[in-house]
């Protein structure tokens, strides 16, 4: 399940107290003070860790609180520091302070983390304060307080290629043919509830991170259908392959399904307007001749002005050529044998 929406507490720790404390051994006369610094208290700390893939853990531990450092003790003995409290979360994890609204941090890369509040310092023990003047202090400082802040965190997955298109064209299908990703395929509208993503090996150690988002329809960029909810993790993706089904089984037509699909995305972010996109005729098995099918491609290719690539997830023609397509995309800035980052 992907739960890409949380808010958390988090709180670093206070500082130990300083210790007053004075020496006393038999035939050591006036010993002096000795006691000692409380320790730090403990960071709490966000990182990007691979491996997780959502923030299931934040939704059922709200409250994430690092150690109070230890108070100082006589001898000069400093208060133990208080432990971190390391909060992993997904890469591409955006967090926010809940209450202004600013964003703090964007966790895009895996292995990035940062100290989101820091622990208060330990004070100090009265063997701090010696001095010519002050042989027998008797003052110590407390330890400063952590601190604490309300965060909101909110997922946006990381992959090279988003899947888009009206609910039905395909996505889910083509998906578990290019990868090893299983999401469910029916033959219903929004079979698909939670984006999915697949890892796709080309020949020559290429790799390309493909996202599957559920279904879109008009009115989704305003809370329609499901895919809204979803089209934030697309933002992220460098390509977009946009599917049309070649006969969709609502009955529309496939080129106003395009140019829906397009305004949806405009209307919800400028940035998803403006990324490239691929074109895919899905589907195109359904159609008995080789005649009909490139008849099919050219109508397409004069309503929306671009050609598109004709594939079949069923039979698996054209698939090579959608995903060479898009490494051509991708190729500047992938090297070759590079993994994934996510």
């Amino acid at each position: 399940m992907l739960i890409d929406h949380a808010i958390i507490e988090v709180r670093s720790g206070k500082g130990g107290a300083g210790c007053v404390s004075f020496r006393r051994e038999k035939y050591v006369a006036k010993g002096g003070p000795n006691g000692g610094d409380g320790g730090d208290g403990g960071d709490v700390v966000l990182v990007a860790e691979r491996g997780v893939d959502t923030l299931l853990d934040m939704t059922g531990r709200h409250h994430w609180f690092a150690e109070d450092g230890k108070a100082g003790q006589g001898s000069q003995m400093h208060g133990r520091n208080g432990a971190d409290c390391v909060v992993q979360l997904p890469p591409g994890t955006l967090v926010y302070d809940d209450e202004t609204g600013e964003l703090i941090v964007d966790l895009a890369e895996t292995g990035q983390e940062m100290v989101i509040c820091k622990g208060g310092k330990g004070g100090f023990g009265n063997e701090h304060f010696k001095s010519a003047t002050n042989q027998v202090p008797r003052e110590s400082t407390p330890g400063q307080p952590g601190e604490e802040r309300r965060l909101r965190l909110e997922l946006k997955l990381i992959a090279d290629v988003g899947l888009v298109g009206k609910p039905n064209a395909g996505k889910s299908t083509l998906l578990s043919r290019i990868s090893a990703a299983r999401p469910k395929v029916a033959d219903y509208p929004f079979t698909t509830l939670e984006p999915n993503l697949g890892i796709v090996e080309l020949p020559g150690g290429r790799r390309i991170v493909v996202a599957d988002i559920p279904g879109l329809i008009e009115g989704a960029h305003t809370g329609a259908g499901l895919g809204h909810q979803f089209l934030r993790h697309v933002e992220r993706t460098r390509l977009l392959v946009h599917l049309i089904e070649i006969e969709p089984t609502d009955g529309s037509d496939p080129a106003d399904n395009f140019k829906t699909i397009n305004e949806e995305l405009a209307s919800f972010s400028q940035t998803l307007a403006e990324k490239p996109q691929v074109v895919a005729l899905s589907k195109t098995d359904l159609l008995t001749t080789e005649g009909d099918r490139e008849t099919a491609a050219d109508l397409i290719e004069q309503a929306i002005g671009i050609r598109p690539i004709r594939i079949s997830a069923a039979s698996g023609d054209g698939i090579n050529d959608l995903l060479e397509a898009c490494w051509e995309h991708l190729k500047d800035e992938k090297e070759p044998s590079a993994g994934w980052s996510v």
